[in-house]
């Protein structure tokens, strides 16, 4: 195994390398050759002997305009790249083609110094997870990874049977096939070491030192743009935690009622709003069940808002929960008092609801909505929607109210709260998604339908909704089945 340094430069093209037909690329271009002379030519020397043919020269500038175009090409590529997966795999596979290798894994370094899950191109999760097994004295992708004395560049001949490889290494690449290696660090100076790639051969080979500079010029572009794309899943996952963490942690699971919920938030660089979904334990022995969204900033407020829409719902939902415990057994006025807090406290969003209070003993429901989407009752014969009276959302109008339905379930049945991004998944508009959704809760299977948590599990399977566009309102769900 030969190791490069960060301190060495970079390898100069020779003059047959640059008359290769070109290979794919990056952003940066390479600098000019020299298209007269070698630099190292005494002066004085006769000009048929120092001078480079036509030929020569055109076979130099085809070479390095092939050079430029792939670097061009691939640069792009990465530059379309959407979100850190589709970055990793664009790094992968464009150095493969850069190298005129077959396979390839990377990996990102993770916070905490360890390294994150491997990237694999031409290797299944199988061969993936034997080489995690190669010790980290004898990973080649960790001492890419090194702070100090990190290696520019890492290149084996024959990893079979090179000496310096590792015996877990060596053994590995019998047993996967894999002949020569080449391996790159991808690292900015201000962030320190951020990922490390290393590509396979078939066979024992190595890159030539034309492949070799292409593949560094594309890194050296790519690692900028890969820091990037790191902080931002960072601060994605982040976020999202402390979104989940506004929500329950568990459902109560009182007498007579069992409780299940499911919930996939939109991305909040997608997000329009944010959901919530609650079951409140009554200090009488009821429940308050509750689904709800507010949205961003407004009316036709886009995604810019979404954090500030989700720490609006965890004030929004604390607020409900204070209501429910005060007076949870009337929804209108639990909602009404929604209404003037948000109106107060929030005058800029608006929020669709609906709260039930629920007897489970009796099996008694009363509940309200305000612009919500209309639940649903999955009982032993079918689904049937428990009709609300039409209402605006709150916070739309000057005062809001509308009157309550109460009705009684029969043992077996399960009441079904959702919010619209869950309705807008199942059909091309919200009226046909609600149809589609009440027809696959009356489909579900028997053993389906008396679990909720394997109801929700199966609407949303059954309910996939375009996978052409990320989802922009939040999957929610909340079901409760009477025993």
């Amino acid at each position: 195994m030969t190791e490069s340094h960060a301190s060495t430069s970079h390898p100069s093209p020779t003059t047959a390398e640059l008359g290769e037909p070109g290979c794919a690329g990056g952003l940066t271009v390479l600098d000019p050759p020299d298209l007269l002379a070698p630099a190292d030519a005494p002066e004085g020397t006769a000009d048929d002997l120092t001078a480079p043919s036509a030929a020569t020269v055109q076979d130099r500038l085809t070479g390095r305009l092939s050079d430029i175009t792939s670097l061009h090409e691939h640069t792009e590529r990465l530059a379309r790249a959407r979100g850190l997966t589709a970055t990793l795999d664009a790094v992968l596979a464009s150095g493969a083609a850069l190298l005129g290798a077959g396979r390839g894994v990377l990996v990102t370094l993770m916070p905490d110094g360890g390294l994150g899950q491997p990237v694999g191109l031409g290797l299944d999760r199988a061969s993936l997870g034997a080489l995690e097994t190669v010790p980290t004295e004898q990973s080649l992708l960790a001492r890419l990874l090194r702070e100090q004395d990190r290696p520019e560049q890492l290149h084996s001949v024959d990893l079979a049977e090179d000496p310096v490889i590792g015996a877990r290494l060596r053994e590995l690449a019998v047993h996967l096939g894999l002949g020569g290696a080449f391996g790159l660090p991808l690292a900015t100076a201000e962030d320190g070491p951020l990922a490390a790639a290393v590509w396979f051969y078939d066979r024992p080979a190595e890159p030539t030192d034309r492949r070799r500079e292409l593949a560094l010029r594309y890194c050296d572009v790519a690692a900028p743009l890969l820091a990037k794309q790191l902080e931002a899943e960072r601060t994605r996952r982040t976020t999202e935690a402390l979104r989940r963490g506004l929500l329950p942690d568990h459902l109560p699971q009182p007498d007579g009622l069992r409780l299940a919920a499911r919930l996939l938030p939109a991305g909040l660089d997608h997000s329009c709003g944010s959901d919530w979904y609650d079951a409140i334990p009554l200090p009488d022995g009821t429940v308050g069940l509750t689904v709800g969204s507010v949205s961003g900033d407004g009316p036709g407020a886009g995604p810019g808002s979404a954090p500030g829409a989700a720490a609006a719902m965890g004030r929004v939902r604390a607020a409900l929960r204070a209501y429910a415990v005060l007076e949870g057994e009337d929804p209108v006025s639990v909602l009404g008092d929604l209404e003037l807090l948000l109106k107060t406290t929030e005058p800029s969003r608006t929020a669709t609801a609906v709260y039930a209070w629920v007897e489970p003993e009796e099996r008694r429901i009363t509940l309200a909505g305000a612009g919500h989407c209309p639940p649903i009752l999955v009982g032993r014969h079918g689904a049937e929607f428990v009709e609300t009276s039409l209402s605006a959302p709150l916070g739309m109008l000057t005062c809001w109210e509308a009157p309550g339905v109460e009705f009684t379930a029969e043992r077996g049945d399960t009441l079904l709260l959702y919010t619209e991004g869950l309705a807008r998944r199942c059909g091309p508009t919200l009226h046909a998604g609600q149809a589609n959704l009440r027809r696959a809760a009356a489909d579900a299977p028997r053993d389906v339908r008396i679990a909720p948590d394997r109801l929700c599990a199966h609407l949303l399977a059954v309910c996939p909704g375009p996978d052409a566009a990320p989802a922009t309102d939040d999957l929610m769900m909340l079901a409760a089945r009477f025993e």
